[in-house]
């Protein structure tokens, strides 16, 4: 079986806080790495009500402490946000902290609405264009023998590895390129995964890094003891999922029984597309759906997401995930 990783956003639910959501990341990622996850990816979102991973390589610094084996990342880092050489210094300084258990996913995007990005000090004219100069001089900086004049300290020789993270073909032409690990988001937009896929495939180069194309996909995971409990239990992401394409972003709400149902034509389509890489049910059909997924589209790893309101619900859906796929 291929590994199987973590994808946490670090919700904040409806009449809770950031604090909380730390806590329960940390004990989330304990919980991942004694079921056998491979890694726990935390992405870098701004203005977001719902989500506490803002700032990422903190919180990244906060589950590699309290754990021990499972590899903790960034799923990813937004780098348009950011000076490489920054990047460089706080990936050089967790690598240093926990050696050989840090990843570094790098995206593209902003990982926030027009607004923030520009409070984030970001040119918006021309960064998106200079992103995989980004990229470069960024693995320069962590590269043994850096070509720049100004060195990452920490960071030089540390050599972290870097993933390349999309929703489109730009993700996957630059990842293989450069000869990259490729991390596609398809739990939240999976229109263009398999073209994305073959497109790195068929494009690779191997690299110091890495010698083959290697795929990790994101995937929705809603697993209860039952189908009408997950279900029920996945409807807090589809009305966050919903509530931010309609520009109202929120606290992830409480479950509610029969939403996909109630909400009108478009609404529904949306959750169609989003819910086309998810597995929602008990053990029997999580399992099914998961090797379908996994024969469908050939991936080398899976990034399991599964946004629930209920922390307890979240961790018995993790044990439920391991339990089937063992079986």
């Amino acid at each position: 079986m291929i590994p199987f990783s973590v994808l946490d956003l670090s919700p904040i639910t409806e009449g809770s806080y950031a604090a909380q959501s730390f806590r329960n990341t940390l004990d989330l990622a304990q919980h991942t790495e004694r079921l056998g996850f491979q890694r726990y990816w935390l992405a870098e979102h701004h203005g977001m009500p719902g989500i506490a991973s803002a700032a990422t390589a903190v919180l990244i610094g906060h589950v590699a402490g309290g754990t021990s084996t499972i590899r903790v990342g960034a799923g990813g880092i937004m780098l348009p946000n950011h000076s490489p050489l920054v990047i460089a210094e706080q990936f050089g300084t967790l690598e240093s902290l926990y050696p050989g258990r840090i990843d570094l996913g790098l995206g593209r995007a902003p990982g926030s609405d027009q607004r923030t990005a520009q409070a984030l000090r970001r040119n918006l004219a021309s960064d998106a264009d200079t992103f995989p100069e980004d990229v470069a001089e960024l693995m320069d900086y962590l590269s043994d023998q850096p070509r720049q004049a100004v060195r990452a300290v920490p960071g030089t020789g540390l050599e972290v590895p870097i993933w390349i993270l999309g929703s489109s073909l730009y993700g996957a032409q630059l990842a293989a390129l450069l000869g990259l690990p490729y991390a596609f988001a398809s739990h939240f937009a999976p229109a263009q995964m398999m073209d994305a896929v073959a497109l790195y495939r068929a494009r690779f180069k191997p690299s110091q890094q890495l010698k083959k194309p290697y795929v990790m996909l994101g995937f929705n995971v809603f697993a209860a003891d039952t189908d009408e409990e997950a279900h029920i239990l996945a409807s807090s992401m589809q009305q966050a999922f919903v509530n931010l394409r309609s520009g109202r972003p929120a606290k992830l709400p409480p479950p509610k029984p029969g939403y996909a149902e109630e909400v009108g034509p478009a609404e529904q389509a949306l959750l169609r597309s989003v819910l086309s890489c998810a597995a929602i049910g008990s053990a029997a059909t999580i399992r099914q759906g998961l090797l379908s997924f996994i024969e469908r589209t050939g991936a080398d790893e899976l990034m399991i997401t599964s946004q629930m309101f209920d922390h307890t619900a979240r961790k018995r859906s993790y044990e439920i995930l391991v339990a089937a796929m063992m079986d």
